[in-house]
């Protein structure tokens, strides 16, 4: 449908897919380019497992992973999910992005008990006039219908969706096309 990647959600959620049925399925998407795996404070062994079950097999932690664990278990560039808008303060969150050495930075909205995949809209003002790192992703409650002003608003590098391209906990085919033909139209006008 035009996504440059994919994720299997690993770690606790709704749409969790275990690692061999995620190995089961890449097979049938030979022509795709990149393949996450999405964490939520996972132990090495289980990345571990990830990483030899599907190969070339890119990282996202969502969870509370301290640097030193990304940096230990990816062997590449990976992302890091930095949840704004809860008790934390919003400029000490995007800061921390620096200690992610090979991290790229994902803002998301901060939820008291989901790790992504709420629906709820980022607050984009946080970034607007934040400091931002030179490559970052967003994601947050992104639709076809917003995803073009986040796009013109913050020029990030990334844009992630879950639960906005879905009907009923479903992925939609309809809302994914739309979504991806919204982000090509506002990168094409940027």
């Amino acid at each position: 449908m035009g996504a440059d990647a994919i994720g299997f959600i690993f770690g606790p959620s709704e749409r969790q897919v275990s690692i061999e049925a995620a190995a089961a399925i890449v097979p049938r998407l030979a022509p795709f380019g990149v393949i996450f795996g999405v964490f939520v404070d996972p132990s090495a062994a289980e990345v571990r497992q990830a990483q030899t079950a599907i190969a070339g097999l890119r990282l996202q932690f969502n969870g509370d992973e301290p640097a030193e664990f990304c940096e230990l278990v990816a062997t590449s560039a990976y992302f890091k999910a930095l949840h704004l808008g809860g008790p934390s303060d919003d400029a000490a969150v995007i800061a921390s992005a620096a200690s992610y050495l090979r991290g790229l930075p994902l803002f998301d909205t901060w939820h008291p008990e989901k790790r992504g995949g709420t629906g709820v809209t980022l607050g984009w003002s946080r970034l607007e006039q934040a400091a931002r790192p030179p490559f970052f992703a967003v994601s947050g409650g992104l639709t076809a219908e917003n995803v073009a002003q986040c796009v013109r608003l913050l020029r990030p590098n990334v844009v992630d969706v879950r639960s906005g391209v879905e009907t009923n906990g479903r992925k939609d085919e309809q809302k994914l096309r739309a979504f991806v033909r919204a982000v090509r139209e506002a990168d094409a006008q940027a």
